[in-house]
């Protein structure tokens, strides 16, 4: 892989993991598009990337991590019990991604699946934003419980369909279970910190060798530096954006993409 290709993969994660579009569907895209094939290594890369995401949503919510890190030392009680609550919202993707991790890659790692699940998410989106849900006022991060800290772990699991959208899922249920759209976008963020790690490390010892063998360190380091600064960008924008906006632009341009995509499968220009 050179590096401009990583570069243009990194930026492409980094831009689309934190908002509701899909960053494994949107590189999966790129990736096609870009005449790479599905392969260990090629999907490793797509997981790995992950890091640079990572990296910046630690930067933008040090404090709440350091309060989450000072709770689990028993110094910071409310950052305990929002640590227990990450944890537990963790816990269902851990079980059953172990489970499904290789049925996952082997079904759904295509353009066919994703489109379905852009197309599917972007009306849910649409229903939402119809019914001013994305825009009433809600309970703070801090009123969260464990029971909903489960049920927006569970459906976390959803976005193990790539082009779901780990954050649509976080987010939506979040609303659903009675968070402001501020305190369901944070908890979703820091949800994603540690089930993203957990992915990623995990995928790093599965596959990490064989990906460095394929696309060499500078590549991968080049995909984390530009997913680091992209998702920076992105996740200070959307905390910007949704306070007035609401997610009705994710609707409409995950149900567009849907069909664009649809129509370059359909005319041959774009292989699966």
């Amino acid at each position: 892989m050179s590096w401009w290709v990583a570069l243009v993969l990194g930026v492409v994660e980094g831009l689309t993991e934190y908002l509701p579009v899909s960053s494994t569907a949107h590189l999966i895209l790129a990736q096609r598009a870009l005449g790479i094939v599905a392969s260990e290594e090629a999907n490793a890369f797509a997981i790995c990337v992950q890091l640079g995401a990572i990296a910046a949503v630690l930067g933008v919510f040090f404090a709440r991590v350091r309060s989450m890190a000072l709770g689990v030392l028993g110094r910071d009680p409310a950052g305990r019990s929002l640590a227990i609550n990450v944890v537990l919202g963790f816990l269902p993707a851990a079980v059953l991604g172990k489970l499904f991790d290789k049925a996952i890659e082997r079904r759904l790692f295509g353009l066919y699946p994703v489109v379905a699940a852009w197309f599917v998410g972007g009306v849910v989106i649409l229903v939402l934003h119809a019914t001013k849900r994305d825009r009433r006022p809600g309970r703070a991060i801090t009123t969260l419980t464990a029971r909903d800290a489960l049920v927006i772990g569970l459906a976390q699991c959803l976005a193990m369909w790539p082009g779901t959208s780990r954050s649509l899922a976080t987010l939506v249920a979040g609303l659903l279970v009675g968070l402001s759209v501020e305190a369901a976008l944070e908890y979703s963020f820091l949800l994603g910190l540690v089930t993203l790690s957990a992915a990623t490390g995990y995928k790093l010892l599965k596959s990490g060798p064989v990906m460095l063998h394929a696309y060499g360190p500078v590549s991968l380091a080049v995909g984390f530096l530009a997913a680091a600064v992209s998702a920076l960008i992105a996740v200070r924008w959307m905390l910007s954006y949704l306070r007035g906006h609401g997610l009705q632009v994710f609707g409409i341009y995950r149900v567009l993409l849907a069909l664009t995509v649809t129509a370059l499968l359909a005319t041959g220009l774009l292989h699966p």
